[in-house]
């Protein structure tokens, strides 16, 4: 049986009830790829004699792979050498998620309540060739019709980019529109889009959302995208 909501001082029956469009990360929400990337990232950080811990986890949650490698350039006393730390950071991930990269508890059957009900789509900080990697390991690449990467908007998460993007693309008022997201660099990316934000925690104890949720299992949950209309 899945675990209790933690309501966050809301039921769920907050949510709305007539949304315009649903919008997923991916990393670490739908797919479960931040055990991937701990191993890439372990691996950077082995290579330069250094430990990674849940410290360094915490770190790079959330983050686009050039501000990751702009944190790991400093760390390894490689100023000057970001775009480097960040092709092997990229190409170390590419490897562990083609690998393995299973769909989060809830993510296939709410996708599947989705479809037919709302549109929705996936907005995420990863570069393009990651995100669908990552989506086609898992099994979900073609349950979802439209994507957004780090690499095709100006900015990535917190700025509000990728959800305006995806809210586009959808033909989606996306004050009207519901984003699920496990970190605080997404929560803020997708309040700044102004959107309502369901959050997952993952890695991090609280998250500033309007909701916040134990995963996409919560009975509560499905039972909202079964009454969903558009």
């Amino acid at each position: 049986m899945p675990p209790p909501s933690r309501l966050a001082g809301r039921a769920a029956t907050s949510l709305p009830r007539e949304v315009s469009a649903v919008v997923f990360d991916c990393d670490g929400l739908l797919v479960d790829t931040e055990g991937r990337w701990t191993v890439a990232e372990t691996a950077l950080f082995a290579r330069h004699g250094l430990p990674y811990g849940p410290d360094e986890k915490a770190t790079f949650v959330g983050l686009t792979v050039p501000d990751a490698a702009a944190v790991m350039a400093v760390r390894f006393d490689r100023v000057g050498e970001e775009e480097a730390i960040g092709q092997e950071l990229r190409a170390g991930a590419r490897e562990a998620i083609a690998e393995q990269a299973d769909p989060m508890p809830g993510a296939v059957e709410i996708v599947a309540l989705l479809t037919g009900r709302v549109p929705f789509a996936v907005a995420s900080n990863s570069p393009r060739d990651l995100l669908d990697v990552a989506l086609s390991r898992s099994g979900l690449a073609d349950k979802v019709q439209v994507t957004v990467a780090f690499d095709e908007v100006a900015h990535g998460k917190p700025a509000p980019d990728l959800y305006l993007r995806a809210c586009e693309l959808l033909d989606a008022d996306v004050t009207r529109a519901v984003a699920f997201e496990d970190s605080p660099t997404g929560v803020a990316s997708a309040r700044a889009a102004g959107m309502f934000v369901v959050g997952i925690p993952g890695h991090h104890d609280t998250l500033d959302a309007d909701l916040v949720l134990d995963s996409l299992a919560d009975p509560e949950l499905v039972g909202w995208a079964r009454g969903l209309t558009s």
